[in-house]
């Protein structure tokens, strides 16, 4: 066979490969999202097309109204108003602590450093249901259980973000913090001019990981509040579900109207999240 056979057969082969490629990936990318597609198309079914069998993967008749019902039989909009607020400070809070202390682990020599940093990764390991009880207990008798700051503080400190921050501003060159130091820069300002815009797809990735965490988080504020008037949206939507009988099309339309603050907020970063997540897995 000639050269140009050659070539010929390997242009064959690499099309179809990277034909088998793509519709791998459309195939991935389809189980992905069919379960969203499933709760769009249940939020606007009559209700009779529900459980019907076999199941209609396109309504019949789209019923738009079923989000105002869903809306209206809980006070969602107090409970979007707490989510909001657990979120952002949540978010802020965690965002500053991990860079703040990473830095400290990545570029500050300090006794016991490594093994603190191993303490703090050993956390990892430990089931969150493990210390529920003991957070829960302080929390109770430092007078912030049943309020929002009791869902807001305990979390903030974890260790993933910390060690995805470590990794990341340690290939930042020390170099640039020496000189920021002989310009007479204090330490505030060096974290703040030199590692913040060195690390601004870490940040995104932080962001949208807490974000996504504490917005759909059930767990610590059903364990932390009792007053109603402090719920949030998971907390709400937990309530649509009666002792006989679930209202899907409820259920389904209000956890759709949940989804989006954290669709917007992932769209909004992502293109910073993708390079952050690939940056903060092989630096260090």
């Amino acid at each position: 066979m000639n050269d140009s056979g050659r070539m010929g057969m390997d242009r064959r082969k690499y099309r179809l490969m990277k034909t088998a490629v793509f519709l791998l990936m459309f195939s991935a990318a389809v189980i992905a999202l069919f379960p969203f597609y499933w709760m769009m198309a249940t939020a606007v079914k009559p209700v009779d097309e529900i459980f019907a069998f076999p199941p209609k993967l396109w309504p019949s008749e789209f019923i738009w109204s079923n989000f105002a019902t869903a809306l209206s039989r809980a006070p969602f909009g107090l409970y979007f108003r707490n989510s909001f607020i657990v979120t952002l400070l949540s978010t802020v809070i965690t965002v500053c602590i991990n860079l703040l202390a990473g830095f400290a682990f990545a570029k500050y020599d300090f006794k016991f450093k490594e093994f603190l940093f191993l303490i703090v990764l050993s956390t990892l390991m430990i089931p969150l249901q493990v210390t529920m009880i003991p957070v829960f207990v302080i929390a109770s008798k430092i007078g912030i259980r049943n309020t929002l700051w009791g869902v807001i503080i305990p979390p903030c400190a974890e260790a993933l973000g910390l060690f995805m921050s470590r990794q990341f501003i340690s290939d930042i060159p020390d170099g640039l913090i020496e000189a920021g130091r002989i310009d007479g820069a204090t330490e505030f300002t060096i974290f703040t001019k030199i590692i913040l815009p060195n690390v601004k797809p870490l940040i995104s990735v932080l962001v949208i990981f807490t974000v996504m965490w504490r917005w759909n988080d059930l767990q610590w504020p059903l364990i932390m509040l009792s007053n109603d008037k402090y719920y949030t949206v998971q907390l709400g939507l937990s309530n649509l579900n009666g002792a006989q009988y679930v209202n899907w099309n409820d259920m389904m339309a209000a956890s759709l109207i949940s989804v989006l603050p954290v669709l917007v907020v992932f769209l909004l970063f992502q293109r910073q999240f993708v390079q952050g997540v690939a940056s903060s897995g092989i630096k260090g």
